[in-house]
This record gives C-alpha cells, sequence and structure tokens, in this order.
C-alpha cells in the first residue's frame, strides 16, 4: 500500500521505530554534507562516464545529489516541509538526466548508491552517536526504509520517460519542421541549409538521394527499419513518415547510387522511388518531385531509380495525355477481341526489343520469322503506322509502356513475396 505522495504507507511502522528515524534523520542532516561528498565520490568512480554523458561538473553533480540526499532523508524522518512533494527532487533529477541525455541505468545506478548512503548512514548515526541505541528499530523498519526509497526511484524513473518522450516528440516536430522546409526549396538558404543539416544529421552538402516510398493505404509498411538497413552498411540517413508517404534523404559518401539502393533494397516492401543525385539540400524539393515520379511509375512493390524509368515517368504524370497517346499509336488495335490483341501487341514489343528484326523477334516468341512478318503487316495495316519508321517507333515504344502500366494497374495486387 501507498499514500497518495507514492510513498509506502507508514501503518507498518511502529511508533518507537518512527521516533528512532526522525532522531537519526535530524542527526543525519548535520552530516548532509559530508553524506554529500562520500555519495558524489561513490558515483564519480562507479560511473566514470557520468561526467562526459551531459552533467557538466562534480559541483553540479555534487549539488544535485546533496538534494537528493536532503529529501530522502526527511521522508524517512517525516521532516519534509509542509506543502512539498516529498518526489520533488527524485522528479527533477529524472527530468534533467533525460534532457542531458544520461541513460537511465546509469542514473539508477546513482540513486541506488544514495539508498546505500542513506541506509549505512542511518546505522552508522545509531551507533556512533547513540552507542546502537535504535539499530533494533532500524532492523524492524528496514524493509519500509527501501521501500521509500525504492518509491523515489520510481517517481524519478516515471519523470524520467515522460521528459524523453516529451524530448522525443519535440525532436520528431523539430525534424518534420526542416524536412517541410527543405521540401518547400528553402534548403536554398544557408542558414535553413546549415539548421536543418545539424537536425537532421546531414552533410549540407555533397552527393545525396532523396527516396519516396509511397503509402498506398493507410496501414502500409513501404519501408522497413530503413535507416538501421542503410546504416549496417555505414550509410547515413534521415526519414520522415508523412500522411502519403515516408521520404528519405541518404547521404552517398564515396558510395554509388546503385550501391546505396542495393543496399536499401531487402528494406522495401512497397512502391519505391528514388531520385538523381543531388549535392546540396537546396535541391530536396525537386528531388523529392521526382522521386514520388519514379515509385509512381511502379505497379507493384519495388523499387525505381528515376534515371531507369524516364519514359515511364513521361507517362505516369500526364494521365490524359497517355490515354490519348495510346489511342493515337493503336487506334482499332486496341478493340480487336482480347486474344489476338495480346498477341499483336506482344510481337510489336518483341520486334521493338530485337531492333527491329523479325528473325530474332521469333527466337524470343519461339515461333517461325513468317509468322513475326505477317503479324507487323496486320499491325501496320490496322494503325497505318510503321515499325521502320523512327517517330512511329518512337510512338509504338511509349504506347506499349502505357498499356502495360494500365494492365499493371488493373492486375490484383500481390505482396512481396509472390
Amino acid at each position: 500500500m501507498t499514500t497518495a505522495a507514492g510513498h509506502p504507507a507508514e501503518g507498518e511502522v511502529s511508533s518507537p521505530a518512527r521516533t528512532a528515524l526522525r532522531v537519526l534523520a535530524t542527526a543525519m542532516l548535520e552530516d548532509l554534507d559530508a553524506l554529500a561528498d562520500r555519495l558524489t565520490l561513490l558515483v564519480m568512480r562507479a560511473e566514470p562516464g557520468y561526467a562526459e554523458l551531459g552533467v557538466s561538473a562534480p559541483d553540479a553533480l555534487r549539488e544535485n545529489l546533496r538534494g537528493n540526499l536532503e529529501r530522502g532523508i526527511q521522508s524517512l524522518g517525516k521532516l519534509v516541509p509542509p506543502g512539498v512533494d516529498p518526489n520533488d527532487t527524485s522528479r527533477e533529477t529524472g527530468r534533467k538526466r533525460a534532457r542531458e541525455g544520461v541513460p537511465l541505468e546509469a542514473v539508477l545506478h546513482a540513486y541506488r548508491l544514495g539508498g546505500q548512503v542513506i541506509w549505512e548512514g542511518l546505522l552508522s548515526t545509531s551507533r556512533d552517536r547513540f552507542r546502537g541505541r535504535y539499530d533494533r528499530e532500524l532492523l524492524a523498519v528496514s524493509g519500509w526504509v527501501w521501500r521509500v526509497i525504492d518509491a523515489s526511484s520510481a517517481a524519478l524513473v516515471d519523470a524520467y520517460r515522460l521528459e524523453e518522450s516529451r524530448l522525443r516528440s519535440q525532436e520528431l516536430s523539430k525534424r518534420h519542421a526542416f524536412l517541410n522546409a527543405l521540401l518547400d526549396g528553402r534548403g536554398k538558404d544557408t542558414t535553413v541549409a546549415r539548421e536543418a543539416a545539424t537536425v537532421l544529421g546531414l552533410p549540407t552538402c555533397g552527393p545525396m538521394l532523396c527516396v519516396v516510398a509511397l503509402l498506398d493505404t493507410p496501414t502500409d509498411e513501404p519501408l522497413r527499419s530503413p535507416r538501421d538497413t542503410l546504416a549496417a552498411h555505414g550509410l547515413v540517413s534521415s526519414w520522415h513518415v508523412r500522411s502519403s508517404d515516408i521520404v528519405g534523404l541518404i547521404a552517398l559518401a564515396d558510395r554509388t547510387p546503385a550501391d546505396v539502393l542495393a543496399a536499401l533494397r531487402p528494406a522495401v516492401m512497397g512502391r519505391v522511388g528514388a531520385s538523381p543525385v543531388i549535392t546540396t539540400l537546396g535541391q530536396v524539393g525537386d528531388a523529392y518531385t521526382l522521386a514520388r515520379t519514379a515509385a509512381r511509375t511502379l505497379g507493384a512493390p519495388g523499387m525505381a531509380f528515376l534515371d531507369d524509368h524516364l519514359p515511364e515517368a513521361l507517362l505516369v504524370d500526364s494521365p490524359e495525355l497517355t490515354e490519348r497517346l495510346t489511342q493515337v499509336a493503336f487506334g482499332e488495335l486496341l478493340r480487336l477481341p482480347e486474344a489476338e490483341r495480346e498477341t499483336l501487341l506482344a510481337t510489336l514489343g518483341a520486334v521493338i526489343d530485337s531492333g527491329g528484326s523479325p528473325t530474332r523477334a521469333a527466337q524470343r516468341l519461339y515461333c517461325h520469322r513468317n509468322t513475326v512478318i505477317y503479324r507487323l503487316q496486320r499491325i501496320e495495316s490496322i494503325t497505318g503506322r510503321s515499325v521502320s519508321h523512327p517517330r512511329d517507333r518512337l510512338l509504338f515504344t511509349l504506347g506499349l509502356l502505357a498499356v502495360h502500366r494500365r494492365t499493371t494497374s488493373d492486375a490484383p495486387s500481390e505482396g512481396p513475396g509472390h
């Protein structure tokens, strides 16, 4: 059972024990400076890196430890000033250490040492100043004493975690604000770029990629732990979840885009696009647009580097023009029965991929060369266009990409493992 202040109830403490604790606590407060000195030495020895972790100076550490010792001793002796929270110093210590970045484990270790100093101080005060008069009472109440100390530790932990959560939320908001500034093109301002680089943990200049993973549904997870995946390869990156996508900025250092995207590939679970290489944070806005376009060229989970998908990128941002392009390229061919239409389109694609050679196209299609020639003649008859004409061939090529994209988009979606 605990009190409203978070301390164990005193019902289990006898009247003689309460008297003993009050007398001993009063005497210990007279030696508070000596106790604080001892605890400071213990903490510095047990946690030699404590100062490096954020506590700026031994004097500041001693002052904090002294305050916690004082409140702990007062709590045991019922000497806390009226209206004062017995856990106030514990909570303030938790908040302070979280802000300083000191690991919670190190803070709790220091707190346990403080509990040890208080308990040993109670025993030595009873024996040295009162000739052991209160030893029996201390033994009887020892469990309650440690529960009080543990309650203070629990208050510290709660305050530490709340502050840590607040700081994390604040840092996340700050990172989002700077990312949005970069996406808006404000990275061209050198001051904004410098501050953004610091907050995002990225260089202000040098080769970088912008990567965008589309959130096709609110429950999507198009990228799984991209930061950790890249960090395993020594690559620095910054990632941010937005309402419609996940945006990442990756510092290439001395790696090629192909190397970086290969390292990221195991994390890809949805449609992901990558921009061309940029060299300053002022280019992030344009790179984001290009990376998002690259992702939209995909009809299924995968990763698209914009420079490898430029024809598709031209089509994806012009749906009305794309529809018109397919009509102009193929005309009545699109209205043939499905089996015949698909056969002719597949033949056309094989011929174009074979550099216009019916022989090589026939090998791809596992049919006779004359069959390919017959189908080409039929295509040219229906469309009024010829594969041998450069402009018609370009129109056919873009039209095939558009038809393939539409077919892929209309197909049932399957996960990346299928």
